[in-house]
């Protein structure tokens, strides 16, 4: 019997996002296992330090978030993804060629921990807005399920070679795999063919201010999507405690060696891949809004592993896999969930600012409970800080159960 394509897979211009995607997601996966290990055990980072390496994503969406939304409506889509991809690059790339001379310095890491997400806020912006116009509206949880897997498998080879790369060739220089990705994924991004629609014309516009609050205003006045921003804020706020200090935690707390540290990572991965490849299924069975909650409140729970690992190094890698294997596949359902029914709720010439809206509300609120994470394990010590950041992601669960996102069944 012959093999044939089906679905998006039969999309040329689909699948050049997913090899951008994929290429460009497997060097962040790299570029993710090696700037903490350069923090902690290169440069002997402390917790507050890494609250604010931590912070300095947030704090981008913070101050560019909205403005980054207008542009992107204003602009092409497809330049923006490629300027930014090319910008990543040599920013990131940085590192290395820093390390080879031996003047990097932790200070370095916060700049291009900045500079890296400036860019990110407008590729991200741009990304989320341009994807709804290279498919059809019932192909969009397909889609999103499908770029769901290549992150998953992204996620899955780049903190196993990221621990490989770490041991041969040092964490600095293996961050030049990145810089190659981002090169890539341009490559990519600038082969698609299909046309966008026309941005807003010059004459149909208004201030950057007032266009940056119209996507803001739209976010607030739907109901839906209100309860969506308001359960991902709870959500970033209360999950950057665990990305604030899980590198510090499992590198030191727990004695895991990096090698194992990418290979938990990859783990996550592998589940998150699992997840991808089911959303479809589950959001069937279950409907959109309930899988978007239900998804997140498991992901929480299962955290609640993290804090609690303790005991012998194998006993505490057993607990920690565990955790990965399980809650990376609630929270892969949740995200291409949500992000599907985003995409479905928000006209198309209302996609970057409102995204950006979003963004703002939800990714805003980061830098303060990162640096917030760092006082409180100064403060009380890391695993009490992990404890509060799991609950925390629980209760983002039951407010979207909790509300009228529950009862949304398709994204047709």
């Amino acid at each position: 019997m012959r093999w044939q394509l089906r679905g998006l897979w039969k999309n040329p211009d689909f699948i050049k996002v997913w090899l951008s995607h994929t290429i460009s997601n497997m060097g962040n996966g790299i570029t993710g296992i090696a700037l903490p290990v350069i923090a902690v055990q290169v440069l002997a980072a402390t917790p507050w330090q890494m609250s604010i390496l931590s912070a300095l994503n947030g704090l981008a969406v913070l101050l560019f978030g909205l403005v980054a939304g207008v542009w992107v409506d204003r602009l092409r889509r497809r330049p923006v993804l490629i300027a930014t991809d090319l910008g990543r690059a040599l920013v990131v790339g940085s590192i290395p060629a820093a390390a080879l001379l031996g003047v990097l310095h932790i200070e370095q890491v916060y700049i291009v921990a900045a500079l890296a997400a400036l860019l990110s806020v407008f590729f991200h912006a741009a990304d989320v807005a341009f994807f709804p116009g290279l498919v059809e509206a019932p192909e969009l949880v397909e889609g999103n399920s499908k770029l769901g897997m290549s992150d998953a498998l992204a996620e899955i080879v780049g903190p196993a070679l990221a621990g490989a790369l770490i041991a041969a060739i040092t964490a600095p220089l293996s961050i030049l795999v990145d810089a190659f990705s981002f090169l890539a994924s341009a490559l990519c991004v600038a082969r698609i063919r299909k046309p966008e629609p026309p941005p807003i014309a010059a004459k149909q516009r208004r201030s950057a201010w007032y266009e940056s609050i119209e996507g803001l205003l739209y976010v607030l006045r739907n109901p839906l999507l209100r309860s969506l921003a308001g359960s991902a804020g709870l959500f970033n706020f209360s999950g950057i405690f665990v990305g604030t200090l899980y590198a510090l935690y499992v590198l030191r707390t727990l004695g895991i060696a990096p090698f194992f540290y990418g290979l938990l990572i990859a783990a996550g991965g592998l589940s998150a891949l699992v997840g991808a490849a089911l959303a479809e299924r589950v959001v069937r069975r279950f409907g959109l809004g309930f899988t978007i909650g239900g998804g997140l409140f498991i992901y929480g729970f299962v955290g609640l592993l993290i804090p609690f690992a303790n005991g012998p190094v194998a006993v505490v890698a057993v607990v920690l896999f565990a955790s990965q294997l399980v809650g990376d596949a609630a929270v892969s359902i949740h995200l291409i969930a949500e992000l599907s029914l985003r995409q479905m709720l928000i006209p198309h010439h209302l996609l970057g600012r409102a995204n950006a809206g979003i963004l703002f509300l939800t990714q805003g609120v980061a830098p303060l409970g990162a640096l917030l994470a760092g006082i409180i394990a100064e403060r009380f010590g890391v695993r009490p800080t992990l404890f509060i950041g799991v609950l925390g992601v629980m209760l983002a669960g039951l407010w979207i159960l909790l509300s009228p996102v529950r009862k949304v069944r398709t994204s047709e």
